[in-house]
């Protein structure tokens, strides 16, 4: 089943409030900001980083970039790098390289939000291709995916 089909099944299930939209391709955080015209801080970036307890979700705007020094800080890690497109490939086979949506218990790995974003009231992201995004409050984001909320990011990313 592709992944915004078992996606959607999932957010129906648990009475989600959400909204889905089709635009052209995009393939970067930023280029889906410019393409549903919002602002990149409402944005969602996923980024997947293997550590010591395995793979987990990096959730963050897709204005900021990762801080990889304050996320093992912060979390305690001693090793962290991010995932391979190999291993992205297996770990999302129904899902477009890049796409994951930041919906951990859909894949059984931990979700951390940075916490620029907890703050902000809406929250967008992929829904498994380069095409489709969910749109919903950040705080049913946060109900849905149970993340961490810690800082995860240093300054605004170059475009790209």
């Amino acid at each position: 089943m592709p992944l915004l089909e078992r996606l959607e099944e999932f957010l129906q299930a648990k009475q989600a409030e959400y909204t889905h939209s089709v635009h052209r391709t995009a393939y970067t955080a930023r280029e889906v900001a410019s393409a549903e015209h919002l602002p990149p801080a409402e944005v969602a970036k996923t980024v997947v980083v293997h550590t010591d307890i395995g793979y987990v979700m990096l959730v963050v705007p897709a204005n900021k970039l990762v801080d990889f020094q304050e996320v093992r800080q912060e979390l305690g890690f001693k090793q962290l790098r991010m995932a391979t497109e190999h291993e992205l490939s297996k770990l999302f086979p129904d899902c477009e390289l890049g796409a994951m949506p930041p919906m951990g218990p859909l894949y059984m790995l931990p979700v951390y939000l940075d916490a620029a974003m907890a703050d902000e009231h809406l929250i967008a992201f992929n829904g498994g291709t380069h095409r489709d995004v969910i749109h919903m409050p950040t705080s049913e984001f946060r109900r849905l995916s149970r993340p961490v909320v810690v800082p995860l990011t240093r300054a605004e990313a170059a475009h790209g």
